[in-house]
């Protein structure tokens, strides 16, 4: 099981860019992010505790349960299937204020599930990759985010 995190100072208010990483949708202005919908409705909130997800990226297709949403400061879920297959225990991201800006730390606990190979390939494959995409959303954030207050 490989731990991955990303981090970014995106140069906008925490609760701006808490609701814009919350919302997938957003994601498919990222190159690396095909179709992101929003299945299932949460609790308190659309991507809320209970929300369901799916993500189909250039990497994978992914199901994701919201586990934990503490607006503005952490959201946390977990895939619940995917394709290729994987294990996974954990993923979150925080939110933190940084000068003007917000500090997001984005992090994953998951393995691909490949029998014998699975913690090699994970390594080797899965860990840049989903390092890249993650790093490449963020990025998506931040020009969204700083352009919509020139």
């Amino acid at each position: 099981m490989e731990t991955m995190t990303v981090e970014r100072v995106i140069d906008a208010p925490v609760e701006e860019v808490f609701a814009w990483l919350t919302t997938t949708t957003n994601y498919t202005a990222s190159p690396l992010a095909v179709r992101c919908t929003l299945t299932r409705v949460g609790q308190e909130a659309p991507y809320g505790v209970g929300a369901v997800r799916t993500h189909l990226w250039l990497m994978g297709w992914f199901r994701e349960r919201i586990t934990r949403y503490d607006p503005p400061h952490a959201t946390e879920y977990v895939v619940e299937r995917s394709l290729p297959p994987s294990r996974h225990e954990l993923g979150s991201m925080t939110f933190t204020e940084a000068g003007e800006g917000t500090l997001v730390r984005w992090t994953t606990r998951a393995e691909l599930r490949v029998p014998l190979l699975g913690p090699l390939l994970t390594r080797l494959v899965v860990r840049p990759v989903l390092l890249g995409t993650f790093r490449n959303i963020l990025a998506t954030a931040d020009t969204a985010l700083t352009r919509s207050r020139v």
